[in-house]
């Protein structure tokens, strides 16, 4: 029995020195990352590049439930954590381990930023590493309105369209600043899924129910979005 004590016990300091080791070389490789991105354009300058996209629009122009919703739907604790949210990571984390998958990342809106401006979306672990160190730069920099307003002109909508002020004529025929609060609630839902949302107008419209709920929830105002305060649906690209 003492034998086999001493095996177990070996075994698990082993795959705790691996996992020590192997959490060492992903950061390490997430900061060359970080520092080769940051080699080929700081954030100063991919900032102004964002800004001179075609349709870029500011906070203040959108609708107050446009930016509420994004940030229910997205990353309620937007405005309390310093980039990263540790209860979202942990949680994403758990629920990667059991279903066997890469599919939650728990990325903060910040950290989504860093890879809209940045890097690629491919699943990778040393992305995300870089992802973090971008994020923190970014938080030092910018208060959490401009970081805001960096996501919703950096997120991608679907059919060609980068940004709420292509989204918003692309799909509704109006600039982003006149969406109603029903278009609100429906534009802040679709970057979480772009090409299935912006052509399938009964997920797009179920997926707006549920940031309406997520609203509610944190204490959100979504004023008069519900289904019925318009029949707008999503119709180009369907």
């Amino acid at each position: 029995m003492r034998t086999l004590l001493k095996v177990v016990r070996r075994f698990i300091l082993g795959m705790l020195v691996l996992l020590v080791v192997a959490g060492g070389v992903l950061v390490w490789r997430g900061h060359e990352l970080y520092r080769s991105a940051l080699a080929h354009e700081s954030i100063e300058e991919a900032v102004d590049r964002l800004h001179a996209q075609p349709g870029y629009t500011s906070a203040d122009a959108l609708p107050r439930v446009y930016l509420d919703a994004v940030v229910a739907i997205e990353d309620h604790r937007f405005y309390e954590h310093p980039g990263i949210d540790i209860i979202a990571i942990c949680r994403a984390a758990w629920n990667d381990l059991r279903t066997l998958s890469f599919a939650q990342g728990g990325s903060t809106i910040t950290q989504q930023v860093a890879k809209n401006l940045f890097f690629t979306q491919e699943k990778r672990l040393d992305r995300k590493v870089a992802e973090v160190f971008m994020a923190f730069d970014l938080e030092r920099s910018y208060t959490k309105r401009e970081i805001l307003e960096l996501y919703v002109n950096s997120s991608y909508f679907g059919d060609g369209y980068t940004g709420i002020g292509q989204a918003a004529p692309g799909y509704l025929g109006k600039a982003a600043g006149e969406m109603t609060d029903y278009e609100s609630t429906l534009m802040a839902g679709i970057p979480n899924a772009p090409s299935m949302l912006s052509a399938a107008p009964d997920a797009a419209a179920a997926r707006q129910r549920l940031v309406v709920r997520q609203m509610l929830k944190y204490g959100f105002d979504p004023g008069t979005a519900t289904p019925a305060a318009s029949s707008v649906l999503i119709e180009e690209g369907a």
